[in-house]
């Protein structure tokens, strides 16, 4: 049994990845690659569909033209769908993509918990079936990708106080389920308020996993006095959160396709490269990849504009001098980075 810390002990400033002096920022792609189901409707273990699996392999193309190594967080009908196997596996193979985990626990067995809002957060459930799923996940991943995976995100961002722990005894290595600047509370989900932007070794020697943020960034007038303001407001709805970045006060900008326009997301990597954040972590969900499937892609034209997105946000990174890192490339980093200290 492993001894590695909660990640929602956040280290101070100190204790967290620092870029070296002369040292660039890197990004990296995580793609949420799971199951099509109704974002507004209850959580099922069963009813969804996998019809966007084969715009994976566009997908993969675009990236690889591109330069960047993605790394697909693949959940359990994602690792059943010999489709996604057959785009994904050879990718892996040949050192074009990277394959993590990512758990959906209404559709990951073992099934001994009711499905509810509550439950869809993995880290609220029992710690035995939470390490019993995340083992199940590992396994199928391992043998039918061909390599166990060392990154996770939990589905929902449902971390636990023993998420860490399970990790480093499972052989993770890597944790990118924080999202900073969001509260889940509302639905039963964790905080994340006030969670560093920078990545954080959480525990010690073997047993130590790698903490990734995803990245979301606060801009406006009001600086660094944005950010409370804005959670103060927010309690109140999107709408007063709205107002605020409609004033210039302060806005929330996640680097993400998905609901973010290509100039705030511009906008969002300089403000990340001015507070020199060592990882830049883009997120989005592969149903994104199929129109229909999410709010923000809806139709063909669409998803032209999802990837044109992707074009204006490359361009921009390469104009700032910022390039693409892969799994292994942030282990290396903030192993110096620690060496360092």
């Amino acid at each position: 049994m492993g001894s590695a810390a909660n990640i929602q002990a956040y280290p101070p400033e100190s204790g967290q990845i620092a870029l070296k002096d002369g040292e660039a920022p890197r990004f990296w792609v995580t793609i949420d690659t799971e199951e099509d189901f109704d974002w507004n409707g209850p959580f099922s273990r069963t009813g969804f569909r996998l019809d966007s699996v084969p715009a994976l392999s566009a997908c993969q193309s675009y990236f690889e033209r591109a330069g960047v190594r993605p790394i697909y967080l693949v959940d359990w009908p994602i690792v059943q769908d010999d489709r996604a196997v057959a785009i994904l596996a050879p990718a892996l193979a040949s050192g074009r993509c990277d394959i993590g985990a990512q758990l959906h626990p209404w559709v990951t067995p073992p099934f001994d918990e009711a499905v509810n809002d509550r439950n869809s957060y993995t880290g609220n459930l029992p710690e035995t079936l939470q390490r019993a799923k995340m083992q199940t996940l590992r396994d199928g991943i391992r043998d039918r990708f061909g390599a166990a995976p060392l990154a996770y995100r939990a589905g929902r961002y449902g971390l636990g106080r023993s998420s860490a722990t399970i990790l480093a005894d499972l052989g993770f290595r890597l944790d990118t389920s924080v999202r900073s600047g969001f509260d889940y509370r509302p639905g039963h989900g964790p905080d994340y308020r006030c969670a560093p932007l920078r990545p954080w070794w959480v525990g010690q020697g073997s047993d130590a996993i790698l903490e990734v943020p995803v990245t979301t960034v606060f801009g406006g007038a009001l600086g660094r006095l944005g950010p409370p303001v804005y959670h103060r407001v927010a309690r109140d709805g999107l709408r007063a959160g709205a107002a605020l970045a409609r004033l210039g006060l302060v806005e929330r900008i996640a680097l993400t396709p998905e609901g973010i326009p290509a100039d705030k997301a511009c906008r969002a990597i300089d403000i990340a490269i001015e507070q020199r954040l060592p990882i830049l972590n883009f997120s989005f969900h592969s149903p994104s990849l199929q129109p229909g499937n999410t709010p923000y892609v809806r139709s063909d034209a669409d998803l032209d504009l999802f990837y044109r997105w992707w074009d204006v946000v490359l361009d921009h990174l390469a104009r700032r001098g910022i390039v693409a890192i892969d799994t292994d490339g942030i282990l290396a980093m903030a192993t110096r980075s620690a060496i360092a200290r």
